[in-house]
């Protein structure tokens, strides 16, 4: 078997590499396109410029929007994957309409996208690389470790409390960038990690967890999370929080309570190790594949051609691909009354988009 990636590994350097390695394990090719095609340009040559007959064709959210024209004409299985589901869903579920299948990362989303119009979503929550948790125990030096973005509108309450936490536990060096690899170990020589979410969206199961979890760190997260519905349970894979007033007097608690720290930290790394790696989930894909047998679910596959194009115009649009999006809007225009002027307005709002943005 055979998957064509329409990305290099390193456009998403957290997740692709992970799926890249697992597959492989599994005696697949993994092939990756070329940077040199054009963002627009037809399925038919992006597969041929591969040198490759893909057995699927996977489309990751990452730094390379690559969105080839005629997705929905294809003869092979299409998967799209969509870490940050909870942003721009109804835009995603449109710009998912020429994949046969849709991975999403967070629960409640497959029916949202099958409220939508896709029935081809199925839950894939983020995963480890199982590689960089086992071995010898670390020894944890980090009373408190973490790891993630500090700055920007969704981030406040990241900014006030990490700098309060850091002042009285002994900690990583949280201002630095660190690779998936240094992630690992930081979080193996802590002994409590803590998990504060997006402003916006704080239950986030997101990829910083799965890598607490597995790394026997104690998890302490915000409540509600999405990971009881991933099948953990809070108080014995990981400790809830409702304020991060309450954080100071847990992050002590379970310092000077070893055994207590130990129980549930070594609970859910065995959990995680079992069933949360991304061997698993490139398993995952493949019994979804051979149960479809082929079957054709994109739903763009029935649509006529300029309804299809406009989805790749909103795609190019939003990704800032004006002369893209441009380019396919001439193919709609005078071709359908809704498409044309919906593409109108889809490209005025992104060219006024653009000028503010200079």
């Amino acid at each position: 078997m055979t998957i064509l990636c329409l990305c290099r590994e390193e456009h998403h350097w957290k997740l692709i590499p992970g799926y890249a390695q697992a597959f492989r394990r599994l005696g697949m090719e993994f092939i990756c396109v070329d940077d040199s095609i054009p963002f627009d340009a037809p399925i038919e040559e992006v597969v041929r410029r591969s040198g490759v007959t893909p057995s699927a064709i996977f489309h990751f959210e990452s730094a390379h929007p690559l969105f080839p024209i005629g997705l929905e004409r294809c003869e092979v299985p299409t998967v799209c994957f969509h870490p940050d589901t909870y942003a721009f869903t109804e835009r995603r579920i449109r710009w998912s309409s020429p994949f046969d299948h849709v991975a999403v990362f967070h629960p409640g989303y497959v029916e949202r996208f099958a409220k939508g119009g896709h029935a081809g979503a199925f839950l894939l929550p983020h995963a480890v690389r199982r590689e960089f948790f086992d071995g010898r125990e670390l020894d944890r030096n980090f009373e408190l470790g973490w790891v993630g973005q500090t700055s920007g509108p969704f981030y406040q309450a990241r900014a006030e409390w990490l700098p309060k936490l850091a002042k009285e536990f002994k900690t990583n060096d949280w201002s630095r960038k660190y690779t998936v690899k240094e992630v690992a170990e930081t979080y193996r020589r802590s002994k409590i990690v803590v998990n504060i979410g997006r402003d916006d969206f704080p239950q986030d199961a997101n990829l910083r967890v799965f890598e607490v979890l597995a790394s026997g760190a104690l998890l302490l997260a915000s409540l509600p999370t999405e990971l009881e519905e991933l099948g953990f349970t809070e108080g014995t894979h990981f400790v809830g929080y409702r304020n991060p007033t309450e954080l100071r007097q847990l992050v002590r608690s379970y310092l000077e309570d070893e055994a207590a720290r130990s129980r549930i930290a070594n609970a859910a790394r065995e959990l995680v190790l079992k069933e949360h790696t991304y061997d698993k989930r490139a398993g995952r894909i493949l019994d979804r594949l051979a149960a479809a047998r082929g079957a054709k679910q994109a739903p763009a596959r029935t649509w006529s051609d300029s309804r299809a194009r406009l989805v790749a115009l909103d795609f190019y649009a939003a990704h800032g691909l004006m002369q893209c999006a441009a380019a396919q809007f001439r193919r709609i225009a005078g071709r359908g009354f809704r498409e044309t002027m919906e593409g109108a307005s889809l490209l005025t709002r992104a060219w006024w988009r653009s000028i503010r943005a200079r």
